[in-house]
């Protein structure tokens, strides 16, 4: 029976978190604190070391990001008790090559503030500060293109912060990637439809071609970022200091926060994409 749609506040964030705790061969826990102390969950599936990172809700504006990756998680699970094929693939077999850590809200205090306030257009944490503007990737120029926009302290979106992974959830994202060997990531935000791949000159060559694969899978585009979209992303930092492929993922399309009744078409277009790059 599918749940009843409701945006992912942090109660139903931990609800939702212990019930996936309910599946034998699943397991959660938390990679660390938000700024106000909330749990930054995980969710890992697969018995190979080698495993794909997904993350999302890095915006408190695109909490819809947390709901796509729970319904997977949930999807996955039921198709590894039940024995049965997901998007036309075996996943206990995929699960057994290749691992899946999933971060479902990377930004709890962000989505916790938005859901509140719905009239304000946050996307920052509850510092003010923009965490896909925060990571140590091309960090002082994005920081002089702030300051250029009229963006010099904290604010609801696009300020970086007073120096790289000054966050709590920065940090705690880093962290995660140095402990384990992720062979790729995924970061989820919305919205535009469209995968970015790149930044700079580590770029693994193989890049372009998965993310037109997942492209072509979701019936999305693949682009490139401009201005301040370039650099302090979380993709860009996984590509620069560990020199993998990443990519972001533009949900949907709309003004966000997109409206819920968007994420049943959002998230069928996405879950051949997700499965297949669990393989790629």
């Amino acid at each position: 029976m599918e749940q009843q749609l409701m945006p992912p506040d942090y109660c139903i964030l931990k609800q939702q978190m212990q019930e996936l705790g309910r599946f034998p061969f699943a397991r959660v826990g938390s990679i660390g604190c938000s700024v106000c102390s909330r749990q930054i969950f995980s969710f890992s599936v697969g018995t190979s070391a080698e495993r794909v990172l997904f993350a999302g809700a890095f915006h408190g504006m695109e909490w819809i990001t947390t709901m796509i990756l729970l319904r997977f998680a949930r999807r996955l699970c039921e198709a590894l008790r039940d024995r049965t094929t997901l998007a036309g693939e075996d996943v206990t077999a995929l699960l057994q090559k290749r691992g899946l850590c999933i971060i479902p809200c990377v930004n709890p205090d962000g989505v916790a503030i938005q859901l509140c306030n719905p009239e304000k257009r946050w996307q920052a944490n509850a510092r003010g500060v923009d965490i896909n503007h925060n990571f140590d990737a091309g960090w002082c120029e994005l920081r002089e293109l702030e300051i250029e926009s009229g963006i010099t302290g904290p604010g609801p979106t696009r300020y970086g912060g007073p120096c790289p992974e000054s966050e709590p959830e920065t940090a705690a994202m880093t962290r995660l990637c140095r402990r384990h060997c992720f062979c790729q990531a995924l970061a989820f935000h919305s919205q535009g439809e469209v995968i970015y791949y790149d930044f700079g000159e580590h770029t693994p060559p193989c890049s372009l071609e998965m993310a037109q694969r997942m492209a072509d899978a979701a019936g999305y585009q693949v682009a490139k970022p401009e201005g301040l979209a370039v650099g302090g992303g979380f993709k860009d930092w996984f590509i620069d200091c560990l020199r993998r492929p990443a990519f972001t993922v533009e949900v949907g399309m709309g003004e966000n926060p997109l409206p819920i009744e968007q994420f049943e078409p959002i998230y069928q277009k996405l879950e051949p994409m997700l499965v297949l790059a669990l393989h790629l």
